[in-house]
């Protein structure tokens, strides 16, 4: 059992790393009246907001693009990331890639990341980790429940935590890649939404509550017609425990081509790391 505490706890870390590093090498449109002549639109906002997840697991599945900014002490990096995602089974894979040493050389690979529930499955992850294995990490022991360490926000995860949304405002129509949406803005709280959340995401948002410098997540969201999300910006506070500097966080999600086909298979047990892994 001990033995594998600590095969847990270096996984953890090494994921944990992956923004360490990152931080250490280093528009929204006006109502115009719109609110009053838009009567869907500026209904309950937080009630139409909080549904936001349980329509995307009516739409099944979709492309998705993340992008996640962090800035400390003046420095301020981007990791970006593309894939696909199953709403209804929670799976999903997305390609990140991490940004330019200072030097403007890319020395990393992109890292192939699964998303299941509970679970984030990380390949390419480097730090001695085996070009054909696959690293393990239980999002719920996280104190950020994944939605920063992975360098991605798990799609689903940043819907579901509009569950916790406890105000909101409607700000008008617009436009996101060619479709009409409406942007609606507010403030989540991590705590809220652990407790309306899906079996896979409760542990790891509750554990996010506890672990972020504050449980309170502004946003800004995109809705089409049908409810669904094309656009989340959702911005994150931690304490970066070596530093002891706070980092702000700007997390990214487009989602897009929804029905599209999500083929994601998980790696069988001899496919995971279980050494020590090294950080750098």
């Amino acid at each position: 059992m001990e033995r594998q505490h600590r095969r847990a706890g270096g996984a953890v870390a090494a994921a944990g790393l992956m923004v360490g590093v990152c931080v250490g090498t280093g528009g929204c449109s006006g109502g115009d009246g719109a609110a009053t002549a838009d009567a869907r639109g500026a209904g309950d906002a937080s009630a139409v907001v909080r549904r936001a997840a349980d329509t995307l697991v009516a739409a099944g599945s979709s492309q998705a693009r993340t992008s996640m900014e962090m800035a400390t002490g003046g420095t301020r990096v981007t990791i970006r990331g593309e894939g696909v995602y199953d709403f209804r089974r929670q799976l999903g894979r997305l390609k990140v890639q991490l940004p330019q040493d200072p030097a403007g050389a890319s020395e990393h690979r992109p890292i192939t990341e699964l998303l299941a529930p509970g679970a984030l499955f990380m390949k390419n992850r480097g730090a001695g980790v085996p070009a054909d294995k696959w690293v393990r990490v239980d999002t719920g022991t996280l104190s950020d429940g994944n939605l920063v360490t992975g360098g991605a926000t798990d799609p689903y995860a940043a819907a579901e935590l509009l569950r916790g949304t406890t105000a909101a405002t409607y700000l008008g129509k617009t436009e996101v890649a060619g479709a009409s949406v409406r942007h609606y803005q507010g403030v989540a709280d991590l705590a809220v939404a652990a407790r309306s959340a899906s079996e896979g995401n409760e542990a790891a948002l509750r554990s996010a509550a506890k672990g972020f410098a504050t449980a309170r997540v502004p946003f800004d969201v995109y809705l089409d017609d049908q409810g669904r999300v094309r656009k989340l910006r959702q911005r994150f506070s931690f304490v970066n425990g070596q530093r002891r500097s706070t980092v702000a966080v700007a997390s990214t999600t487009l989602l897009y081509d929804f029905g599209a086909p999500v083929d994601v298979r998980l790696p069988a047990s001899k496919d995971i790391y279980a050494g020590q892994i090294a950080e750098k």
